[in-house]
């Protein structure tokens, strides 16, 4: 389809605050002389509600029209609804630390945290991954302190000695989270679409004409929110892939029948091989920390990966495996620098990426979407993030230079 010149983002932006006055009366445009509906028209189009669309729907819904299409009959299904469940504010490492703390104090005012704290354990081999751990963190603002894992961790075996303890970490509430954001973002007018995959998107004029499940759509922008296939909606709408890719992460829930110590808190290993972390009386969920490539669909955990994980965790603590009672394996999807991707594409007019938040996306949901709507709405950014540079996770820095 040939396009008219390309609008610039602020023109862009304009747009979109242009028609926010009109942004509840939003549904079908026109009836023809058939009775047929032809389309549904909003500011904004955003293709997937898990908790990085929800989250966006939830800070933009105020200022613009929106609708919220979503591949499943079940907003999360793939990545959100099977999330570890924490807040960690060294998890992902410096580049996501920002956004981390960030989110903290909203997380908190919301009650989606209840008090955990991790503690990242090595071996006398693993020395020089402790010190860089440090030494990463350092400067940030992250509370780390030295702590012998034996001392918290009753049953640990003698050669785990060297331990670092991330006292602010804590249990999310991911449900409740994202349930939230989706209240929150129909409450002040966007519209929910479920069971609607994107099937086409053509640029039309100087907006977006959509196909969701068979039902049309225009808005001004598309917004890529789409996690494991975020490449893929990006390819249809006619955009160059940034190298996203999915992997998959195994967790199990297993029932021991050693006392877990009070006041226990995650554990996780220095060298990336496995975390656990209590989950009711007895009961602990476990992580070989898995990454494996796979394609997006629905998956689900290989009894190898199972049994790794089990066999890891026995050669952390002498806990006797009761039970693995549950299993299940969600999708992570990264971009080439592990960093997630918020901003307008560097060449598609109108099409915003909200991509690419690999497993920390819930726990930096607020400030990613208060930086990714201020990048989307042309507005300066709030407070909250004002600090953090949006260049950091621009698209464009999967892009040649001209």
């Amino acid at each position: 389809m040939k396009c008219c010149a390309r609008p610039t983002r602020c023109a862009i932006a304009r747009s979109v605050r242009s028609t926010s006055s009109s942004r509840r009366a939003r549904g079908p445009d026109s009836v023809g002389n058939s009775g047929r509906v032809t389309v549904e028209r909003y500011d904004i189009a955003i293709v997937g509600a898990g908790i990085a669309g929800a989250s966006l729907a939830a800070a933009v819904a105020p200022h613009a029209s929106v609708v919220l299409v979503e591949a499943e009959d079940q907003p999360g299904y793939h990545s959100t609804g099977r999330s570890a469940a924490f807040w960690s504010e060294t998890y992902g490492g410096p580049g996501v630390q920002p956004l981390t703390t960030a989110s903290g104090p909203a997380l908190q005012a919301g009650g989606f945290l209840a008090p955990l704290g991790s503690l990242h354990i090595g071996r006398a081999a693993d020395s020089a991954a402790i010190h860089a751990f440090l030494t990463k963190f350092d400067g940030t603002g992250v509370a780390l302190s030295a702590l012998d894992p034996s001392t918290v961790i009753a049953g640990i075996r003698p050669d785990w000695t060297l331990g670092v303890l991330e006292a602010s970490s804590a249990y999310i509430d991911v449900a409740a989270l994202h349930a939230h954001y989706l209240v929150e973002a129909r409450r002040t007018g966007a519209v929910l679409k479920l069971s609607a995959p994107l099937r086409g998107a053509v640029r039309e004029g100087a907006g977006w004409r959509i196909d969701a499940g068979g039902q049309d759509v225009a808005a001004t922008v598309l917004v890529n929110a789409a996690g494991a296939w975020a490449d893929r909606v990006a390819a249809l709408a006619g955009a160059a892939p940034i190298g996203l890719q999915p992997n998959r992460r195994t967790m199990v829930q297993l029932r021991t029948d050693a006392a877990l110590p009070a006041g226990m808190p995650m554990v996780i290993d220095i060298a990336g091989r496995f975390y656990f972390k209590p989950e009711g009386e007895g009961r602990l969920w476990l992580s070989p920390h898995d990454e494996t490539p796979v394609e997006p669909g629905d998956i689900a955990p290989e009894e190898i990966d199972v049994a790794i994980a089990v066999d890891r965790f026995e050669h952390v603590v002498d806990w006797p495996v009761v039970a693995v009672e549950h299993k299940w394996a969600g999708l992570r999807s990264f971009a080439p620098d592990r960093l997630p991707v918020y901003g307008f594409d560097s060449v598609l007019p109108g099409f915003f990426w909200c991509a690419g938040q690999g497993g920390f996306g819930i726990q930096t949901a607020p400030a990613a979407a208060a930086l990714a709507a201020a990048l989307l709405l042309g507005r300066a950014p709030d407070s909250v993030v004002a600090a953090i540079d949006p260049a950091t996770y621009a698209p464009g820095r999967f892009r040649p230079l001209a």
